[in-house]
């Protein structure tokens, strides 16, 4: 089995660097053989074309707006009627944009695909988390190792 832990995020506006911490605290010792832990940050390009390897599940991490207190987390699975049309950056990090996009680069969506996301609280510029996000990390941490332990 071959699964992708992808932590998404940029760690240069508070919240929004949820999905890189998390991807950091993941002990590493305690993942299964197959599975990938990467901080992908704000890399979707880089994400697009590891998904060329065709893994056979995907959790992406990363912080979701305007979806409730800050500092809850959801889990939610991803299918390609979830998928839209996006414009594409490839120095910016839409997940489901980048996901959209897998089919012209000639990959296709994990069939298990799973979104652990925390309601952010600010995404001001500025680097750290505000304290309810930064409480929900560990948490987090177990969700992404129900996933793939």
């Amino acid at each position: 089995m071959h699964v992708l832990i992808a932590g998404i995020g940029n760690i240069f506006f508070g919240d929004d660097g949820f999905g890189p911490e998390v991807s950091r605290r993941i002990p590493l010792a305690d993942l299964p053989t197959g599975v990938r832990n990467v901080d992908y940050g704000i890399r979707g390009l880089h994400l697009a074309y590891d998904l060329l390897e065709n893994p056979d599940a995907l959790v992406l991490v990363d912080a979701v707006p305007n979806r409730g207190e800050p500092g809850a987390l959801r889990r939610f699975q991803v299918t390609e009627s979830d998928l839209g049309n996006g414009d594409f950056d490839p120095h910016g990090m839409s997940p489901m944009t980048v996901l959209s996009l897998l089919d012209s680069i000639g990959a296709q969506l994990p069939p298990r695909t799973v979104v652990i996301g925390c309601q952010v609280d600010t995404v001001a510029e500025g680097i750290g988390l505000s304290a309810p996000v930064a409480a929900a990390v560990d948490d987090a941490v177990a969700l992404v190792l129900e996933e793939v332990v």
